[in-house]
């Protein structure tokens, strides 16, 4: 197995940062009316302005496919050309279609012939990307390899994406507002991608190498929290579209996202310290021996929790070495550990040696995954 080491980091944030008063504008409001919701999940998200591949009139600006396209470009010149690059893994929780893959559809806006591998999944599915590039270039299947995480969310939470189900409430004399599993996600999300490329050996003046990845499904535990193309019953069951009529698709919207609030606050950050407690003790790390954590969240209502329950847990890394942008950049899931990594090496605060945990929880049936990276 050869050393692989990540020696460039490129992001691509479509159109000018969205601040919080003007959201609505660009998302719409549902049924005509400003969102109840809206007030309460951005005073707890933390964000203060995000990317939407939208225009002011709700037009799609870019796919995922070429927001992915314009990352990878930002990784090529001095030196590094895409012919060279003999794979390409794509994650993504929102491609454009169902078929064909995303990676091949980001594929086709580049030029050269590579592999290509479209891991299926939410927040972690950039990182099954890195982790597929890693293993590709460690065993010799590829000299170089780029990993991606992308989102194109915006599309999705657009006001008239829910009209037939506000109609369908009104048919039934009901007020017409749609559930919160829905609406707290329409304030939480962004669009964007991020690249890394994968070499075997560091390039220019700072690179990391990848000393460990790992991955944990809590799935055979825990029910679905996250989902689209698919509904929960009243029992808490799960449900696919197939399972549907075709009249109930857009009735019930079945295909936007939703997020069971309740289930995610009782599991996601208690999980992660598990699976956090569980690798460090597998891989010989101590918590003392890192000196820049970088944890995916959605939310910075969950930074004091979950430093609160390291500690408990015994998971002591000082909170100064934390490094998170989500207020400047917004949550782009599977492109937000990248988009982390591209803003620690802007921050000037690297040096050679230093050890660097990307961590990264994904809420869809809690999963989780982590590398471990030293700076060279």
């Amino acid at each position: 197995m050869r050393d692989v080491f990540i020696t460039r980091v490129s992001g691509f944030l479509p159109n000018a940062p969205v601040g919080n008063d003007d959201m609505a504008d660009v998302l719409g409001m549902i049924d005509g009316k400003p969102s109840r919701a809206r007030a309460i999940v951005l005073r707890n998200n933390g964000i203060l302005k995000r990317h939407y591949a939208l225009d002011r009139q709700g037009n799609i600006t870019h796919t995922n496919a070429r927001l992915v396209a314009e990352a990878v470009r930002g990784l090529t010149g001095d030196g590094v050309d895409l012919c060279s690059v003999g794979v390409l893994a794509c994650g993504t929780s929102s491609p454009d279609q169902l078929l064909p893959s995303h990676a091949a559809q980001v594929h086709g806006e580049l030029d050269h012939t590579m592999e290509v591998v479209s891991p299926s999944g939410a927040c972690c599915s950039g990182m099954h990307a890195l982790k597929y590039g890693y293993m590709s270039v460690a065993t010799g299947d590829a000299e170089k390899a780029i990993a991606t995480g992308s989102e194109l969310t915006g599309p999705m939470m657009r006001a008239g994406n829910f009209e037939r189900e506000t109609e369908r409430y009104r048919l039934l004399d009901a007020d017409p507002i749609i559930g919160f599993e829905k609406e707290f996600l329409r304030w939480m999300l962004s669009d964007g991608a991020a690249a890394v490329l994968l070499e075997t050996a560091p390039r220019g003046p700072l690179s990391f190498r990848i000393e460990w990845m790992k991955g944990r499904s809590f799935a055979h535990e825990r029910d679905v929290c996250m989902y689209a193309g698919g509904d929960k019953g009243e029992d808490g069951t799960f449900h696919g579209w197939k399972e549907f009529p075709p009249e109930m698709l857009a009735g019930k919207s079945l295909f936007s996202m939703k997020q069971d609030v309740k289930l995610l606050g009782a599991n996601i950050v208690e999980l992660g310290a598990r699976f956090m407690k569980e690798t460090f003790a597998e891989k010989g790390l101590a918590f003392r021996d890192v000196d820049h954590f970088l944890p995916h969240i959605s939310s910075l209502f969950f930074r004091d929790r979950m430093a609160h329950v390291m500690r408990e847990q015994g998971i002591d890394i000082p909170e100064e070495r934390w490094f998170i942008n989500l207020p400047e950049v917004g949550n782009v899931g599977s492109a937000s550990v990248f988009l982390m990594l591209d803003g620690l090496i802007r921050s000037g605060r690297l040096s050679k040696g230093h050890r660097v945990v990307l961590m990264v929880p994904e809420s869809a049936r809690f999963s989780y995954a982590g590398a471990l990276l030293t700076v060279v």
